[in-house]
């Protein structure tokens, strides 16, 4: 069993349990697949390269073959989970059924090998199935190929010879029953139909009573409106009718002998046909994630020796869907980080949260196969991903916001080892300044000295702790607050809130030694309405408090 690179509120607040879900992989072969998927760890960087420049090929194929691609992503979704069905072959008689589905996965298969193999782009020979046809004509005596199924008599000579023999009694059969049907009509008068039987009405007493006498026929059927008489068979019938009795329970029994012999074949080739079916899951995956990359933009990133992350115009997913479900533009972010301690300062609304999920999601996304969505990305693995943010559940936990976070954070340290990422949003922000403010300084002093990326995001002014980089969000340090101003002063309560959004600048740069930290906070409470009495008064603290809540 391999190592845990993340728990599952990592995957989940990065956005990563998201854009997984957002894969669409067509079959259920696939669909395990993607579930089993295991990251990659150091050391496995060539691994890892390997198989984007699977991916790459596959992305090509796609972005070159669209008619191909279009075909093979239809036979994925016709394509039917019969593992079951396979593995069992070797211990029981499969039904027609059964034999019909298989058969139908083999033309599946053939269909597939034929595009990949007629592809001008050159196929990884791990997503290239193993030949099956001669399972295929075992299955298809008559070489028709059609998604089709039978006991053919080509399967068995003594088959073949026991469904002629029901022909013929059978025709035997119908031609004694058109003599007697001959004779009551013209000894009795009466027409029988194609079925050999005759419906009278209940109202029709005498006609029912003629009927009665007549030797030849008897009642079948009744009902409260008709009485239905039918042919009675006579010696000559009776005994056709025994040799046709004897002719189907051959043919059943020949047709059981069949059925197991193809099963017995089938079971010989378990071993081929289901790692094609893995085959097939492990291609699936790949043209998801490949079209999953061509729709959002995403890119191969560059996997590195070193434990890095530099992100240039990396898009978080999951919020840049929301956005444009709302007709806003994402506002790229780049990252450079390196083994020690980065802090993004800013005020709400500036999206560090984001830009701290985004540092988290690129290499996990990474880690996993996936394309990254960032102009370009160049990545060292980690061994250790966790994210320590706001617990919505602590309350049903019977635990405080804070002793959750101390909760968390005793579980990221405690598994913290060489090549970690830790990534801790506004650590402390629900107890008091000075100790919140305290406890975040040194956290920072304990993370500055291990072999961790570790990125903060903080209301806390420590730009000038040594040995970390401070960025800083550019926020609205560009504005035009004339401008802006004029667009605030007739706008809803909900509209300034997007008008200030459309001008927030979320982009990233490393603050210079001794630079004050903008107070986007106080501008934007101003501009929503705060009483300028109290924004003044907030400036004048925070002008006089240096080391405090930014």
């Amino acid at each position: 069993m391999r190592k845990r690179l993340a728990n599952a509120k990592t995957r989940n607040e990065t956005g990563f349990d998201y854009v997984l879900a957002s894969i669409n992989v067509n079959t259920p072969f696939g669909r395990k697949a993607i579930k089993e998927k295991s990251p990659y760890f150091p050391g496995e960087e060539n691994l890892l390269r390997q198989e984007f420049e699977k991916l790459g090929t596959i992305l090509r194929f796609i972005s070159e073959n669209p008619d191909d691609a279009g075909e093979l992503l239809r036979i994925f979704m016709e394509t039917k989970d019969i593992s079951f069905t396979i593995s069992r072959s070797g211990k029981d008689t499969l039904s027609v059924v059964e034999l019909f589905e298989i058969k139908s996965l083999l033309l599946k298969m053939g269909r597939i090998s034929k595009i990949l193999s007629d592809s001008p782009v050159k196929i990884p020979e791990s997503y290239l199935l193993e030949d099956l046809d001669a399972l295929l004509s075992t299955l298809d005596p008559r070489s028709d190929r059609m998604d089709t199924f039978y006991v053919y008599d080509e399967f068995s000579e003594a088959l073949s010879e026991a469904r002629k023999r029901k022909r013929d009694f059978e025709g035997s059969i119908r031609r004694q029953q058109k003599k007697q049907k001959e004779a009551i009509m013209e000894k009795y008068g009466v027409a029988l139909t194609p079925r050999f039987d005759c419906l009278v009405s209940k109202t029709s007493a005498e006609q029912i009573k003629m009927m009665n006498g007549i030797p030849e026929l008897v009642k079948s059927e009744e009902d409260y409106v008709s009485v239905t008489f039918a042919l009675r068979g006579d010696a000559e019938t009776d005994k056709l009718l025994a040799q046709l009795d004897d002719a189907i329970q051959v043919i059943e029994q020949q047709e059981l002998l069949v059925r197991e012999r193809l099963s017995l074949e089938i079971a010989g080739y378990e071993t081929g046909l289901l790692e094609n079916c893995a085959k097939i899951g492990e291609l699936d995956v790949a043209v998801a994630k490949a079209l999953y990359a061509q729709k959002h933009g995403c890119t191969i990133p560059e996997i590195r020796e070193e434990h890095v992350i530099e992100i240039e115009d990396g898009r978080h997913l999951q919020v840049e869907d929301v956005l444009a479900s709302k007709a806003k533009a994402y506002c790229p972010v780049s990252l450079s980080l390196t083994d020690g301690v980065t802090c993004i300062t800013g005020a709400n609304m500036g999206g560090k949260t984001v830009s701290l999920k985004l540092a988290g999601l690129v290499p996990l996304l990474a880690q996993y196969g996936f394309f990254v969505p960032c102009k370009r990305a160049s990545l060292g693995l980690s061994n250790y991903m966790q994210i320590l943010i706001g617990d919505n559940q602590s309350l049903d936990r019977g635990l405080s916001g804070f002793g959750s976070e101390m909760e968390t954070l005793k579980e990221m340290l405690d598994n913290g080892e060489t090549r970690a990422l830790f990534l801790i949003d506004e650590i402390a922000s629900g107890t008091n300044p000075q100790e919140g403010f305290a406890l975040t300084k040194g956290l920072i002093a304990y993370l500055k000295g291990k072999p961790y990326i570790s990125l903060f995001t903080t209301h806390f002014d420590v730009g000038a702790e040594g040995g970390v980089v401070n960025l800083l969000v550019a926020g609205l340090a560009g504005v035009d607050f004339g401008k802006l101003d004029k667009e605030l002063r007739y706008a809803s309560r909900r509209e300034r809130i997007n008008i200030i959004s459309k001008h927030m600048d979320y982009r990233l740069h490393i603050a210079a030694g001794g630079k004050e930290v903008p107070r986007d906070a106080l501008n934007i409470a101003r501009m929503l309405g705060i009483n300028d009495e109290i924004i003044e008064h907030a400036r004048k603290i925070c002008n006089n408090d240096k080391g405090g809540n930014g």
